[in-house]
């Protein structure tokens, strides 16, 4: 065939997200999550719907949108937008300063019964992250410490129940403990990675929306882990969470945020202790 007979190549149309509908689910998603997704954030609404309609069977962004709030769609599906639209950025050993902080204090304390909370425990780095410090610093044999994950994607709950993860996110794990808290996938398991069960079993995971109150007799807890989350909020949202979560901090308590998110002059009970490192006071 000659070339000048081709037929042209048709580029794929981008998926288009009108204003209003744009509005509707950004205001959804911060009634439910506390998060306001500004319009700088468009063009990653517009690519996580477009998958979410595409599974649907939908191609119109828009008649989705509608489908939402108007019962087109099944319950869950409201569930299934907040799960792609929520950012689950994490990977093992993430800023280790404070892992370094953390093991020196369970050094200084071994005795102490240590329950741990991570309260946006995305997909599971941080939480087995932290497993494998206390199993190295206090054991797995009698010692009765526990940690806790939650989050607010049901989908990254159970994400973090399978601790299955590619040989490509492990890269911030000591070879020490990948050697001895780690499985190599084989077969159909080639190129993964399972988080052994001694430490699975240490670790328990639930759903939990931070901006609302937290379940009955929840914690306390002598650690919480709140990092790289509260950045999404508004001042009076990051206030509320942080007095909530401190809520549920034992006296003396620890809590970590990210390295990029100050704690400074918001009137609340914890004093600095090291950088992004707070006691309850």
């Amino acid at each position: 065939m000659p070339l000048e007979t081709l037929p042209e190549r048709v580029a794929p149309s981008t998926p288009q997200l009108s204003a209003r509908s744009f509005e509707r689910v950004t205001t959804l998603f911060r009634e439910v999550s506390g998060i306001k997704l500004t319009q700088a954030k468009h063009a990653l609404v517009v690519t996580r719907l477009a998958k979410l309609a595409h599974e649907s069977g939908e191609v119109d962004l828009d008649r989705y949108v509608e489908s939402l709030f108007t019962g087109g769609l099944p319950d869950e599906e409201v569930t299934r937008v907040i799960d792609r639209l929520t950012t689950n950025e994490t990977y093992f050993f993430r800023e280790p300063e404070h892992f370094r902080h953390f093991a020196d204090v369970l050094e200084r304390h071994p005795e102490r019964p240590w329950r741990v909370w991570s309260g946006a425990s995305s997909s599971g780095e941080e939480i087995y992250s932290l497993a494998m410090l206390m199993a190295d610093r206090l054991g797995l044999d009698s010692h009765p410490w526990g940690i806790v994950g939650t989050d607010l994607s049901t989908a990254m709950v159970g994400q973090a129940r399978r601790a299955l993860y590619s040989q490509g996110r492990t890269q911030g794990i000591p070879p020490a403990y990948l050697k001895r808290y780690c499985l190599k996938g084989t077969g159909e398991y080639e190129g993964q990675l399972l988080v052994d069960r001694r430490l699975r079993q240490r670790a328990h995971f639930e759903t939990l929306n931070l901006m609302q109150a937290l379940p009955a007799a929840f914690g306390p807890f002598d650690a919480i882990w709140l990092r790289n989350v509260l950045i999404y909020f508004e001042h009076e949202a990051k206030v509320a969470i942080v007095r909530r979560v401190i809520s549920a901090l034992a006296p003396q308590g620890l809590l970590y945020t990210g390295h990029s998110e100050s704690l400074a002059n918001l009137g609340l009970p914890i004093r600095s202790i090291a950088p992004a490192v707070y006691v309850r006071a």
